[in-house]
């Protein structure tokens, strides 16, 4: 079947594009900056967080997270990064999705989402697209940020692990923020995945990226799955030392977020960011690294 299109309001908002192949819902508000608001199981609950102070605003001088799923473009800078998106963007249906597009930001630099939906399955693909439409060269990277439900848990694969007698030099880098705390009760760090829980009676936020060369990450909550994929460029520069995917969380919600390497566009050009979503059903809780072999790791590889 084709991609049912409706414009309807929806979470306070008039303006609310609504994409559904029957099995997977999508909204995106089109009063404010791209984000895609909502995904779901056809009449099931949002995987994404509402931020519930924020739904239905738009326009001022206040930027504002909104919850979902937003397109910035790296390394974070607080004067250009938290650039106002808080106009409307422009919606053009197309026979799988659609394709959204943002207004130059102070940057110089035009947003441009297109979503494309599996004619049938639970399952998206996300192009991210950043042009510089100013007048000199922008170093950046694509930076796509997913922010999930509370309630769920983070799994984050390591690069594939070995002996000290057959590898003696290091195949991981992992990057910690100031403010992260290795011994806060929300990491499980194993040997072969990392697992952060979102936790809402947390005080004080953590973050970590990595190189993830596997190229893909899952959140789970209540019994289902998300799963994002993101390709690695072996060789490429990334942000942050290197990181390719980065996690976030505090008593709010878990950002699921993933970069693209870093380039100098110069006028006029463009650089494309994907992301492969796919969610899954009645997926048990991954407590422990056997839990995710056996659980997770069989239905990433459908993806």
């Amino acid at each position: 079947m084709s991609v049912a299109h409706t414009i309807a309001p929806w979470g306070g908002w008039s303006q609310v594009a609504h994409l559904s192949n029957g099995t997977l819902e999508l909204r995106v508000p089109l009063e404010i900056g791209i984000r895609i608001s909502s995904l779901a199981f056809a009449g099931g609950s949002n995987q994404f967080a509402e931020m519930r102070d924020q739904l239905g605003k738009a326009g001022g001088t206040e930027w504002r997270i909104y919850g979902g799923t937003r397109l910035w473009h790296a390394p974070e800078v607080m004067n250009r990064t938290y650039s106002l998106d808080n106009a409307p963007i422009h919606f053009e249906a197309q026979p799988d999705g659609c394709v959204l597009t943002q207004a130059t930001d102070h940057a110089g630099i035009t947003k441009q989402v297109i979503i494309a939906l599996h004619p049938t399955g639970a399952s998206a693909r996300i192009t991210y697209r950043l042009t510089n439409a100013g007048l000199w060269p922008v170093e950046l990277a694509p930076w796509a940020l997913n922010v999930m439900a509370p309630g769920g848990t983070a799994i984050v694969p390591l690069p594939p692990r070995g002996s000290h007698d057959q590898e003696v030099l290091p195949n991981t880098r992992l990057t910690l923020w100031s403010y992260t705390n290795m011994a806060d009760p929300r990491w499980r760090w194993g040997r072969e995945y990392v697992m952060l829980a979102q936790d809402s009676q947390a005080t004080v936020p953590q973050k970590f990226g990595l190189a993830n060369e596997q190229g893909w990450a899952a959140y789970w909550n209540a019994g289902t799955l998300f799963v994002a994929r993101a390709g690695y460029v072996h060789g490429a520069a990334y942000p942050d030392y290197g990181c390719s995917y980065e996690f976030f969380t505090n008593a709010v919600f878990l950002e699921m977020e993933t970069l693209g390497p870093l380039v100098t566009l110069q006028p006029g050009q463009t650089a494309e960011h994907i992301e492969d979503w796919m969610l899954l059903r009645d997926v048990p809780q991954p407590r422990t690294e056997d839990d995710i072999r056996a659980h997770i790791l069989p239905l990433v590889n459908r993806l």
